[in-house]
């Protein structure tokens, strides 16, 4: 797919200037390394993975089976099984060579084991750790001349938004690619129907809904012979400050394809919330359910509904009516001046997303998604901060809050569980 149709590239707006434009000054002050001048002129690409788990993993193996000429070079793991267990997969599954080199010497234990691998002379670096991490990772990257592939969510806090964002000016001041795991954005079915919407297949939008309710998800019950801190990255999806909660964590995905249909972000939210089910201290002090009516500039309101509680009725898509049709852009479904259907076959966007980004790395036009995902990230951490506390809450509030979680030098140790947000009583910061 081309690069044109990954509708990546928003127009810049004002708050995004006026909140990232000192830290982005500062960041390019130093020396600008160029990753692309390297990878345009080498058939192969040297890939670093940066967190070993489960999607990181995958991420990497979609990577490489993208497209040609990719090599995993550099792998890093704040757990050595980790990063052990990964590359012993790697050397069943992938055929000879493609592993080559793949030495202990580049395989890094620890919480500074991002910084070892994006100086071990890759190309290309994946970041697939807790979202925790993801800020601190992604400026150390874009420093150092790195292209990216990034998972979504970006961030978990306002802070960490802004330090996503400011990075990514200077990302594009490098020329560096940048894309997102925010899979959608690269699938047929998903392109073709919002460029449809975009078109006017169903006149203007005038409301929407979207929704990721499901089953729990896994959970890691501690060792005694674990820190706090370990015990809580070891089950990262159940602490705020490495996941964001499951409506930042993983209902992001509905929430861009919103945004994406929109050409916007909101300028409101209110939503509720709470932990009805999974209050075990096990599952940290995150929530099970959120309900969030969000608002766009133009007064188009939409619902979000998520939930992670099992046993209940699950729902995962988006929905717009528009002032001429409605449209489901999961199904690829429109009813409006005229009906479709999509019809393709096979989509394979997790590959696709990388494929991507290598073909605009090696075209010399590299896309950059930065804006886009951190616009995301933030639509859903507004509607976390309105459920925890009660409080309705403006884009330029959440975007100027000084909620920072963002942990710039972590170390195992002590690290008590969060209270469980009281709305009405836990205050907006």
């Amino acid at each position: 797919m081309s690069a044109e149709k990954d509708g990546s590239q928003m127009p810049r707006r004002d708050f995004i200037k006026s909140s990232v434009a000192t830290t982005a000054a500062a960041m390019a002050a130093g020396l600008l390394g160029n990753a692309f001048v390297d990878a345009q002129g080498n058939e192969r690409l040297r890939v670093g993975l940066v967190g070993c788990g489960n999607r990181g993993s995958q991420a990497t193996r979609d990577c490489v089976n993208s497209s040609e000429g990719m090599q995993v070079y550099a792998l890093g793991d704040l757990f050595e099984d980790r990063w052990k267990g990964f590359r012993e997969r790697l050397t069943r599954e992938f055929e000879q060579g493609k592993e080559q080199d793949l030495v202990d010497e580049r395989c890094f234990t620890g919480f500074d084991a991002y910084k070892r691998v994006i100086e071990s002379g890759v190309d290309l670096v994946i970041l697939g750790t807790p979202p925790g991490f993801r800020p601190v990772h992604f400026k150390a990257a874009v420093e150092a001349g790195k292209h990216v592939f990034m998972e979504k969510p970006v961030a978990v806090c306002p802070a960490g938004a802004r330090m996503v964002l400011a990075a990514g000016e200077v990302a594009k001041e490098k020329k560096l690619g940048v894309v997102a795991g925010t899979q959608r954005r690269h699938q047929g079915k998903y392109l073709e129907t919002i460029k449809r919407l975009h078109d006017g297949a169903i006149g203007k939008v005038v409301a929407a809904q979207c929704y990721w309710t499901q089953g729990g998800l896994w959970k890691v019950d501690r060792d005694p012979a674990w820190s706090d801190v370990e015990w809580q990255v070891r089950n990262w999806l159940y602490f705020v400050w490495l996941s964001g909660d499951h409506i930042v964590e993983q209902h992001v995905h509905n929430l861009d394809v919103c945004n994406w249909v929109m050409g916007a972000h909101p300028v409101k939210a209110y939503s509720l919330g709470g932990r009805q089910v999974r209050t075990d201290p096990v599952y940290g002090s995150i929530y099970d359910h959120f309900a969030t009516e969000y608002e766009y500039a133009d007064g188009v309101r939409m619902v979000s509904m998520c939930r992670q509680i099992d046993g209940c009725a699950g729902r995962n898509g988006e929905h717009f009516i528009g002032t001429e049709g409605v449209a489901d852009t999961n199904r690829g479904y429109i009813k409006g001046k005229e009906e479709f259907r999509y019809e393709g076959k096979g989509d394979r966007e997790y590959q696709q997303e990388h494929a991507d980004l290598i073909a605009s790395i090696r075209a010399g036009q590299p896309l950059n998604e930065t804006q886009t995902v951190a616009e995301s990230t933030l639509t859903a951490i507004m509607a976390r901060m309105s459920a925890y506390t009660g409080q309705e809450v403006a884009w330029d509030q959440a975007l100027n809050s000084q909620l920072n979680l963002v942990v710039e030098n972590p170390q195992f140790g002590d690290k008590p569980v969060d209270e469980v947000p009281m709305p009405g009583r836990t205050p907006l910061i």
